[in-house]
């Protein structure tokens, strides 16, 4: 019986002994083999009392086991909700409980740590680690390598995402088999992805760039995968001779710059490099052509959406943009207050719509209500432009924007000119607490290596390139910015930091 998502990434491959995955140990396993285990782990979820529509979350380390296990759900029709490692008991009982997750998978490691939770959630709780050890395995190792695939449709329930969190609770992204197999669809043509390819893969699979961006556009071109545990610059060095394509976050090619064996010989086989999760530098884009002859692809994507935008494979990648939206994705720029379409270069709210946007947030109706338009717009809540040629630009979250005396201040419009400052690495500029501008903008400088930023003497230059209320009316220097795990610099974090810096 069909299941659109199951048939198309996965079920092609029955019978192809073709490389599907190499692993730092120098072992293989192929499109087959992969099969083979997501079948067995299949029975092993059915064998936990699971049905179509149930949701799976795990809290696993990367491994073969963590990704077929996302295959075994597709498979059997169930919902696949992958949780960061990082989480704490607290976190991981609010995502279990809200999901109403039947099943939660983790490290033996934190086995009896989460017994609380998965009790209190009224769900079964199973074993795996990254070397495939575990209750969950060894339920799975006696079963059968052939599992009947449950029917779905495209519009039935493929996989929970929970947004980060920044403002109040995280909220449930229900994501659809159509959701997750358009968008791969569409990259694999717009990237000109093959089964010649080998993606050099080092992302984390519990956040889309990694799982449903890098792995599903592998599984649907039948192409390989250097699958690394996580960012290891050195490996990253080791493999890329033997890959052809890497997606990573903009600290991968920071990291990779630093490395004296990263050279244009090194990539002389790589036709590829994508970068996204967070905003690249201009200056990275610069140095990572002059040293390689590659021009890093920057693309547009949301947990709700996965990708939005991309800048061309064939043309003009254009550092400090993300491209034109997609052949099938919809993007337009809206007033914050009117919701009224923007003309052409004016800053507003990004909207899209197409076949990969969400169907909504889980138990969470007026959130539904107040992002995803009735016509299918989905309010991002990153502010944004459309240039004189058309490309994308992101100025940053709606959060981010900055009303001081009642004046608005776009952080990314300060930040470029602080980022060209001598010794600054980086910089974001926050909006903080202020008696008599109800807030006022503070500069965090990330110092370069082996300099210091000369405060005074920025401030001075801006002064010169910004209206006075733009200008901060703070700056602090630090080592480096705070980050996520995939690489986003968290000023929500910086915000809580320096909220009494005016007092």
């Amino acid at each position: 019986m069909a299941n659109p998502l199951y048939d198309t990434l996965f079920g092609q491959h029955k019978g192809r002994d073709t490389t599907f995955l190499h692993l730092p140990d120098g072992s293989t396993l192929s499109h087959e083999a992969f099969l083979c285990r997501a079948a067995q782990l299949a029975h092993a979820l059915s064998e936990c009392g699971l049905t179509a529509g149930d949701r799976v979350a795990l809290q696993i380390n990367k491994s073969v086991d963590a990704l077929a296990l996302y295959g075994a759900c597709v498979q059997a029709g169930l919902v696949f909700l992958p949780l960061n490692p990082a989480y704490t008991p607290a976190e991981i009982e609010y995502f279990v409980t809200n999901s109403g997750a039947k099943l939660l998978v983790a490290d033996p490691a934190k086995a009896s740590s989460l017994v609380p939770v998965a009790t209190s959630a009224s769900a079964r709780l199973e074993t795996l680690d990254a070397a495939g050890n575990g209750s969950l395995s060894d339920l799975a190792a006696d079963k059968p390598t052939v599992f009947d695939t449950i029917a779905r449709d495209g519009e039935d329930l493929a996989a929970f995402l929970y947004t980060s969190g920044t403002t109040g609770r995280s909220k449930g992204a229900m994501l659809t088999q159509t959701n997750l197999l358009s968008n791969a669809q569409t990259l694999a043509r717009l990237w000109q992805f093959t089964n010649k390819d080998v993606l050099l893969h080092a992302l984390p699979i519990f956040h889309t760039h990694g799982l449903f961006v890098a792995t599903n556009v592998m599984l649907l071109t039948g192409g390989a995968m250097i699958f690394l545990p996580g960012l290891d610059v050195d490996q990253l060095i080791r493999f890329m001779p033997r890959a052809t394509t890497l997606m990573g976050v903009p600290t991968f090619y920071t990291r990779l710059l630093d490395h004296s064996e990263f050279t244009r010989d090194l990539t002389a086989n790589m036709r590829l490099f994508i970068s996204g999760s967070a905003p690249l530098l201009a200056e990275t884009h610069k140095t990572f052509e002059a040293r390689t002859g590659h021009r890093i692809l920057e693309r547009y994507g949301m947990t709700e959406t996965n990708m939005n935008t991309s800048n061309p494979y064939d043309g003009l990648r254009r550092a400090g943009t993300v491209g034109f939206p997609l052949p099938d994705v919809e993007l337009k720029i809206t007033d914050p207050k009117t919701g009224a379409t923007l003309p052409q270069g004016e800053v507003g709210v990004i909207e899209v719509r197409g076949p990969n946007v969400f169907k909504g947030y889980w138990q969470m109706p007026d959130k539904t209500s107040a992002e995803l338009r009735s016509d299918g717009y989905f309010i991002t809540g990153d502010l944004g432009l459309i240039d004189d040629a058309g490309y994308v630009q992101i100025i940053g979250r709606g959060k981010d924007l900055i009303i001081s005396g009642g004046y608005n201040i776009y952080p990314k419009e300060v930040e470029t000119l602080l980022d060209e400052q001598p010794n600054v690495l980086e910089s974001a500029v926050i909006g903080v607490s202020h008696d008599d501008l109800g807030e006022a903008p503070v500069a965090v400088l990330a110092r370069s290596k082996g300099g210091e930023p000369d405060v005074e003497t920025i401030l001075a230059t801006l002064a010169t390139q910004l209206a006075r209320f733009k200008c901060p009316r703070k700056c602090v220097v630090v080592d480096a910015l705070p980050r996520n795990t995939m690489g986003k610099v968290q000023k929500n974090i910086m915000r809580e930091t320096y909220a009494d810096i005016f007092k």
